[in-house]
């Protein structure tokens, strides 16, 4: 190829980490082009969130991504707690996030980054084509290819990720349904005040969350052991405050992602590299995974904006640079909570989560704003 020619580059998913790559190439000039086994819109898994961070890092004009009818549920704080415990609200004299519909998200932010998308196809094939890039389904070619399709991302398998292999997922389950003019009412969510309740061991937690016409309900843990039994604890405990209907039906969906450090896939190969849940970026605190795609989606697109002509072997090891600047040296292993007595686990989480102070400084500001880190330039 031309080495003063920019790169043509292929994004394997259309999630936010995919999109915003391909938002930030496209603006730098390149050729970047989409493909996504699903059509959009299409239904994602996700409690569906976005804070301040993420609008400003993407450029979002809210109004104009509100006028299209779509869900923005302003935030103005949050209830934390323990299941079968009390909890404490945390309020703001301001909006700190917004509820989003995945659905709705997604399909916008693909649609809005001009990239040309090849949606609702089998991925048959994938190979490398010598000293030319890659070539998907023996017809789209490219010079470096970017895996952005989340936890079961092909090419991440194709990188070496061992799918279901040793790797410490964290496994959920949610749902997220309508509601009906009378379950409205019966509803006692306030929507600008999620509901966020940790199990005992502190290995997970479920929320609940109003936006719009809308009810999103789930649970996370780091330990998929007895997931049902725990999600059913956590429904039969919004039951019994009011939070839902005995009789609500909750269509419960599951699906896994990986805590950034925890099981390290490799983030760049040989013209190739991965971002969003495909790397196994969620924040390890909160399990959020929007802003860590936003933000590898875009150090990814910068990157390759600056590399000319076919790129070296090792011309993508500035992506993984910026990876470990942003969210810290991957450190895979057991977790402090695993080498504790289970009593003092819970005694301990019980005294901290019923602490206003301890809920808003460290639970919201930290571990689920990251108020301590600036967005991206």
């Amino acid at each position: 190829m031309d080495a003063s020619a920019p790169l043509r580059v292929l994004i394997v998913g259309g999630g936010p980490a995919g999109s915003s790559c391909a938002w930030r190439l496209r603006r730098a000039g390149l050729d970047a082009v989409v493909f996504d086994r699903r059509a959009f819109p299409r239904d994602k898994v996700c409690a569906g969130w976005i804070t301040p961070q993420v609008v400003a890092e993407l450029q979002l004009d809210l109004d104009d991504y509100a006028r299209g009818g779509r869900t923005l549920q302003a935030i103005r704080g949050f209830r934390i707690g323990v299941i079968g415990g009390d909890d404490v609200e945390v309020r703001y004299d301001r909006v700190v996030s917004y509820g989003i519909r995945r659905c709705e998200f997604d399909e916008y932010l693909l649609r809005r980054s001009g990239a040309p998308a090849f949606l609702g196809a089998a991925l048959r094939s994938l190979e490398r084509a010598g000293d030319q890039g890659w070539v998907l389904n023996g017809e789209l070619r490219a010079d470096v290819l970017v895996g952005a399709g989340g936890h079961f991302c092909p090419v991440a398998q194709r990188l070496g990720a061992q799918l279901g292999q040793g790797e410490p997922i964290v496994a959920a389950q949610e749902a997220e349904v309508p509601l009906a003019p009378g379950e409205r009412d019966a509803c006692r969510v306030d929507p600008e005040l999620p509901e966020i309740y940790f199990t005992a061991d502190l290995k997970g937690y479920g929320w609940v969350f109003r936006k719009g016409g809308h009810v999103n309900v789930g649970l996370g843990r780091q330990d998929s052991r007895r997931l049902g039994e725990h999600v059913e604890e956590f429904l039969e405990f919004l039951r019994a405050r009011g939070r839902i209907a005995r009789d609500f039906d909750l269509p419960m969906k599951g699906h896994p992602y990986l805590l950034y450090g925890c099981a390290p896939r490799p983030l760049t190969a040989e013209r190739a590299l991965l971002i969003g849940d495909a790397a196994g970026l969620a924040y390890p605190r909160s399990g959020e995974g929007i802003r860590p795609a936003v933000e590898s989606g875009l150090m990814a697109a910068d990157v390759l904006a600056g590399v000319r002509g076919a790129p070296a072997a090792n011309a993508l090891a500035e992506y993984e640079r910026r990876v470990v600047a942003r969210f810290g040296v991957r450190q895979p292993g057991a977790g402090v909570l695993d080498l504790l007595p289970e009593w003092l686990v819970q005694a301990a989480g019980r005294a901290l989560l019923s602490s206003r102070w301890f809920a808003r400084r460290m639970v919201m500001d930290r571990w689920f704003f990251h108020l301590q880190q600036a967005p991206l330039a």
